[in-house]
């Protein structure tokens, strides 16, 4: 009997990753996207040049080893260069780890509600999925993780600050985690949003990563820095696993202009830090917003807010479009609202005092 070809059976149980909406354009309203956690700004100084100009050159293949970007990232974290590795966005670093780590049936510890990645990573590596619910104010619940490691466990994955709930870790939190957490098992710090924290005792991912080999800290260029379509990325970790991940990276991966306006954005640090400043000032302020409004929401140490709607999920997201905002829902559980445009802001209030009765 004939038979078409089958993937590996795991390939059919992979969740389909659901993207932020575009807005959807209302006659006489301007409408904007926040579903994504953009960064609202144009490129950063000198950025856009650089990108012209490696284009130029795009008959040529990328520098496959990257070794201008990482030689600006040693410069910048105050790393060697052989504790880098770079890929096609953070979470193609996630990725490239559970393809190194992972045999099939390996666990894999991680929170939820957490990055939506994390379950899809999780299964194309054929490895198993272990939740940990969060606390009630949507923090991870770091005890409890500790307590889901068993001999099965390879990798752990920590997203500080949480994506979409919004609360960070501590440093001490972190410290007495990793204390739990035995040394064979790989922990990976993901740090895609660290530039917006602001907290007392935050996570120094770098300065962990080099205390303690089994950790890996991921980050992007897509959220503060705004390169988010140019896809690049990175992590720091002790030379071992960092070649591992270079190991199993895609071949010319990470493009020449992606890292032409890597090395750029490095550069404008001073500008970064201003367009930082000015979306966590906003970030506060719509919090404040809506906790006037009356919803109880947690800490938010990303450039976005989470309004715990539970069940009324989709009904929130449908009432954003009505004032001209696109939000991301996750159904039963709650609303991500990136920090945008200024102008939108507003409206964000708006919502939570329409909704919140």
């Amino acid at each position: 009997m004939t038979t078409s070809p089958q993937p590996r059976a795991n390939v059919a149980a992979i969740p389909a990753y659901v993207p932020g909406r575009p807005p959807t354009p209302r006659p006489g309203l301007t409408s904007y996207k926040l579903s994504s956690n953009e960064n609202p700004y144009p490129p950063l100084p000198g950025v856009l040049g650089a990108a012209v100009e490696a284009a130029a050159e795009m008959n040529r293949y990328p520098d496959m080893g990257t070794a201008a970007l990482y030689e600006a990232l040693s410069q910048r974290l105050g790393v060697p260069t052989d504790h880098l590795a770079a890929a096609t966005g953070s979470v193609a670093l996630i990725y490239q780890l559970l393809s190194a780590f992972c045999d099939p049936g390996d666990e894999v510890v991680y929170a939820w509600r957490s990055f939506e990645a994390y379950p899809i990573a999780v299964t194309v590596a054929g490895a198993t999925s272990v939740r940990v619910p969060l606390t009630a104010d949507g923090r991870h619940d770091l005890a409890a993780m500790a307590d889901a490691v068993t001999e099965r466990t390879k990798v752990v994955l920590v997203c500080t600050p949480n994506n979409p709930t919004g609360p960070s870790v501590t440093q001490a939190e972190l410290d007495d985690f990793l204390a739990r957490v035995p040394s064979h098992v790989v922990v990976v710090v993901d740090e895609a949003y660290v530039e917006f924290v602001r907290m007392a005792d935050p996570v120094d991912g770098v300065a962990t990563a080099l205390a303690h080999p089994h950790v890996i800290v991921t980050r992007t260029f897509s959220k503060a820095y705004g390169l988010a379509g140019f896809r690049v990325g990175y992590a720091v970790a002790q030379p071992p696993l960092a070649a591992a991940l270079r190991a199993v990276s895609l071949p010319f991966g990470v493009s020449h202009v992606a890292q032409a306006a890597a090395i750029a954005s490095l550069a404008a640090e001073d500008a970064l830090l201003e367009r930082v400043d000015a979306l966590v000032a906003e970030r506060d302020r719509v919090l404040a917003g809506v906790r006037e409004a009356g919803w109880e929401v947690p800490d938010a140490q990303g450039n976005f807010v989470w309004f715990p709607a539970g069940d009324r999920a989709l009904e929130l997201a449908a009432a954003a479009e009505e004032l001209g905002i696109t939000v991301r829902p996750f159904a039963g559980d709650g609303v991500r609202v990136s920090i945008g445009e200024t102008e939108a802001h507003e409206r964000v209030i708006e919502l939570a005092r329409r909704t919140r009765s």
